[in-house]
C-alpha cells in the first residue's frame, strides 16, 4: 500500500475531488504535527474525542423507544438476534437439560365449582418450583390453561392486603369484593378456573414456599458476598457468575419455561391453548417467557411494558439483556400472537402515546393489527385490580376461545390463607437451601452449560449454530454489523523511512471516534498491521518518540501498521492516567446488571473499536491484500475476539492472548471483566480447540 498524498487519501475517502476538499475547507483540519514520547497527538491537549459513550451512563430509568422495522423481513431478522441476546444472556443458550419434574401434585381442596392442589417439582436437579394448581368442575376433555406469575406484593402467593386496605379500594372502585381485594392474586386464579381454565399460580424466588434462594438475595441484593466470589465455589451476583451468564432473572425465566411443562404435562391441558398474564414483576416474567418460549398462546403482561423504568428489581435485571433495546421491543417478540397490556398512573403513563403505537404498527406490519390491545388506566396507581383484571378476562375469553358471555364478571370467593396454600408439611418438608445449596445450585448450571457447549463445538454445524451466535452475543456487535467509518486526517508527518499520518477514525454508524495514527512504509507491500496495545497509540513509540524496534521492523518489511486509542485509552483520558476501574450507574446496589444490563462493558467497546479499524483498513483506498492483527497479552484477548467476529476478514494475525482468562476476573469494574466471558470466550476463543 503506498504512501498517498494527502489530497489523494483523503478524496478516496471521502469521496470528494481534490479541488472539492479544498474548496470546503477540509485542509483547515490538518495541524502542524505535536509529537512527543508517546507520539503524536491528535487532539489539543485536554481535549477529548467527540464520542457518545462518553455520556452519563444508561440505566434503567433510561427512555427505551421502538423503532419498527421498515419490513416484515428486517423485523424477523432482528427479532432472531434479539430473541437469542434474550436467551444468551439469561443462561439459557443452551436451555439448561429438560432434567425429571418430578412434580407432586397433594392437598386437594374443593371449592364448590373449582378445585385447589398444591404442587412442587423440580425445575433443575434438587431446586423446587412451588404453587397452587386451580381447575374448573364439571368440565372434561382437554381445557385452557393460564400460567400466573407473579410481581413483588407482599407474601407473593400468600398476600393478604387487610381489612382497611381492600375497604380504601373498594370505595375508589378499584375492586368489587372485600376477598378479590385482599388477594388479588387469589382472585384471578379462581376468576380463570370458573371460566373453563387450568390455572397454576406459581411462586417468585424468595416468596411463599420458594425459600431456597431468600428473599434479601434475589430482590435485595446490595453488597458484593466476598464469601461467595470464590472462583471455584461461586454465588449469584458475584463476577465468576455474571462471567457465566447466571442470574436469579434467568433462573425465574427457568422456572417460568419449566412451569409450562408442567402444565403441557397434565392429562386435562390443550397445550395448543396456554395463556400467561402478571402483573409488575410478574408482567416482567410473561413477556420474558413469551420472548423465549413459542408455546404461549396469549399474553397479558400488566402494568410492566413501557418505554420509561424497566424493572427496579435484581430479579428484573441481567447483564446484557437491555443493550441497545428496551421492554417495549422485548415485549414485541410476541407478535403477532395475541397480546393484552394494561397502564396506570406509573412508568406505564405515557403509553398511549410512548410505546404503544409502536406495537401497533408493528402488529399491523404483521398482519395482525386486532391481536394488541392497551387497557389504559391513569386514574389508578400501580395495580392488578379488579378493573385490569377485567380487561384480562375479556382478552382471555377472546382469545382462548372460552366462549363466554361478555363482560365477564368476577364474583366473590373463599379466600385461603397461606397455612392453607403452602406445599410444605410434615409428609413434603422444604428441601435444602442457604449458602451450601446456592453455589450446589450454581456449579450443577456451570457443568450442564458445558458438556452442552462442548458436544456443540465438536462439529461444524454445532459450532454454526451454537457457538458462533454465543460469541457474537456476547461480544454485542460483529464486523458486518461495525458500520460506516469516515477517516477526519489532523497531521501528516514525513519521517524519511515512513509516512506518519495521525487523525480520527469516526464510526458514523454508533456516533463513535477514535485516536488513530498510521505509520505507511516507503516500500508498500499492501499489508496492513494493526497494532493494539495496552497504552494505546503511544505502545508504537518508544522512550524518544520513534517506533519501537517491532514496529521498525513491521515497516521495514513494507507493512503498514496502525496505532488506536481504545476507549478509555491515550486521548480518551483526561488526567493521561491508566484507567483501574470501569465505571458504574449511579445506582447502589453492588449487581452488575444495573449497569451492564443496559451497556456494553468496556472490553466488549474495545473490541468494537477494532472492528472500527479493522473496517477502515480494508476498505479505505485500494483494498490491501491482508490485514491482520499483531497483539499480544491483554492487546492479544481484544484481538483474538475481534477476529473471532470477523469471519474471513483477517489473515496471517499475530495474537497472543497468553494466560488470562475471564474466569479469574474477580471485579466487577475491572477492565477486562465482560459478561460471558468466562461461559463462551474463555473456551473457544482463547482457547480454541
Amino acid at each position: 500500500m503506498r504512501a498517498l498524498p494527502i489530497a489523494e487519501l483523503l478524496s478516496i475517502t471521502l469521496g470528494m475531488s481534490p479541488r472539492a476538499l479544498l474548496l470546503a475547507g477540509v485542509f483547515a483540519a490538518l495541524i502542524v504535527p505535536t509529537v512527543d514520547a508517546a507520539g503524536p497527538r491528535v487532539l489539543k491537549e485536554g481535549q477529548l474525542p467527540e464520542d457518545r459513550r462518553l455520556a452519563p451512563l444508561k440505566d434503567l430509568d433510561g427512555y427505551f423507544p421502538f423503532s419498527v422495522p421498515a419490513t416484515r423481513e428486517a423485523w424477523e431478522r432482528r427479532a432472531g438476534e434479539l430473541r437469542r441476546q434474550v436467551q444468551v444472556t439469561l443462561g439459557l443458550w443452551p436451555m439448561p437439560t429438560r432434567t425429571p419434574l418430578n412434580a407432586v401434585v397433594h392437598g386437594l381442596r374443593d371449592q364448590g365449582d373449582y378445585t385447589v392442589e398444591k404442587v412442587y417439582f423440580e425445575s433443575a436437579p434438587g431446586f423446587f418450583v412451588t404453587g397452587n394448581l386451580y381447575r374448573p368442575k364439571g368440565k372434561s376433555g382437554r381445557l385452557p390453561a393460564v400460567l400466573c406469575p407473579h410481581g413483588h406484593w407482599a407474601d407473593g402467593r400468600f398476600m393478604d392486603q387487610g381489612e382497611s386496605t381492600v375497604r380504601k379500594e373498594i370505595a375508589a372502585g378499584a375492586e368489587r369484593f372485600e376477598n378479590g381485594g385482599r388477594s388479588v392474586l387469589q382472585a384471578r386464579c379462581v376468576t380463570l378456573a370458573r371460566m373453563g381454565c387450568v390455572v397454576f399460580h406459581y411462586d417468585m424466588l424468595g416468596y411463599a414456599d420458594s425459600q431456597q434462594l431468600s428473599m434479601g438475595l434475589v430482590h435485595g441484593f446490595a453488597k458484593q458476598r466476598l464469601e461467595m466470589n470464590d472462583p471455584a465455589q461461586w454465588g449469584f451476583f458475584s463476577p465468576q457468575a455474571e462471567s457465566r451468564y447466571q442470574s436469579v432473572m434467568g433462573l425465574q425465566t427457568l422456572n417460568s419455561v419449566r412451569a409450562l411443562d408442567f402444565l403441557e404435562s397434565l392429562p386435562d391441558v390443550d397445550a395448543r391453548r396456554i395463556g400467561v398474564t402478571g402483573a409488575s414483576g410478574g408482567g416482567t416474567q410473561t413477556f420474558l417467557l413469551g420472548a423465549i418460549d413459542p408455546r404461549p398462546a396469549v399474553a397479558f403482561p400488566a402494568v410492566m411494558v413501557s418505554t420509561a423504568m424497566q424493572g427496579g428489581c435484581t430479579c428484573e435485571n441481567a447483564s446484557g439483556l437491555r443493550v441497545d433495546t428496551g421492554n417495549i421491543e422485548l415485549a414485541a417478540l410476541f407478535a403477532p400472537k395475541p397480546q393484552g397490556l394494561t397502564g396506570a398512573n406509573d412508568w406505564t403513563v405515557e403509553m398511549p402515546a410512548k410505546g404503544f403505537p409502536e406495537l401497533q404498527r408493528l402488529y399491523a406490519l404483521l398482519g395482525a393489527g386486532d391481536k394488541v390491545s392497551l387497557k389504559h388506566l391513569p386514574h389508578f396507581g400501580h395495580n392488578y385490580n379488579y378493573v385490569s383484571r377485567a380487561a384480562m378476562y375479556s382478552w382471555m375469553n377472546k382469545h382462548l376461545g372460552l366462549g363466554l358471555a361478555e363482560p365477564v364478571l368476577e364474583q366473590d370467593y373463599p379466600r385461603l390463607t397461606g397455612a392453607e396454600l403452602t406445599v410444605w408439611d410434615a409428609q413434603h418438608p422444604k428441601p435444602a437451601a442457604g449458602d451450601a445449596f446456592e453455589r450446589q445450585l450454581v456449579q450443577w448450571l456451570t457443568r450442564d452449560a458445558a458438556a452442552q457447549l462442548a458436544q456443540a463445538a465438536a462439529t461444524p454445524e454445532g459450532r454454526a449454530s451454537v457457538i458462533q451466535p454465543a460469541i457474537e452475543t456476547v461480544l454485542g456487535r460483529t464486523l458486518a454489523q461495525a458500520g460506516a467509518v469516515v477517516w477526519e486526517m489532523r497531521t501528516k508527518n514525513d519521517r524519511g523511512s515512513h509516512l506518519e499520518m495521525a487523525g480520527l477514525l469516526h464510526n458514523t454508524t454508533h456516533g463513535e471516534s477514535l485516536p488513530v495514527v498510521f505509520l505507511h512504509p516507503q516500500n508498500d507491500r499492501r499489508v496492513v498491521s494493526i497494532l493494539p496495545t495496552p497504552q494505546g497509540k503511544a505502545g508504537l513509540y518508544d522512550a524518544d518518540g520513534q517506533p519501537t524496534a517491532e514496529v521498525k521492523a513491521l515497516l521495514e518489511a513494507g507493512e503498514t501498521v496502525v496505532g488506536v486509542d481504545l476507549l478509555s485509552q491515550g486521548e480518551f483520558l483526561a488526567d493521561g492516567k491508566p484507567l483501574e476501574h470501569t465505571r458504574r450507574v449511579r445506582n447502589p446496589r453492588e449487581a452488575a446488571a444495573y449497569t451492564f444490563g443496559y451497556s456494553h462493558s468496556l472490553f466488549q467497546q474495545r473490541v468494537h473499536d477494532l472492528l472500527t479499524v479493522v473496517t477502515f483498513a480494508r476498505t479505505h483506498e485500494k483494498k490491501p491484500e491482508r490485514v491482520r492483527f499483531v497483539a499480544r497479552g491483554v492487546a492479544g484477548v481484544w484481538a483474538a475476539c475481534a477476529e473471532a467476529v470477523s469471519p474471513g476478514a483477517l489473515a496471517g494475525s499475530t495474537v497472543e492472548p497468553g494466560a488470562f482468562r475471564f474466569a479469574e476476573v474477580r471485579d466487577l469494574h475491572h477492565p477486562e471483566f465482560t459478561p460471558g466471558g468466562a461461559k463462551y470466550l474463555d473456551p473457544f476463543v482463547l482457547q480454541k480447540p
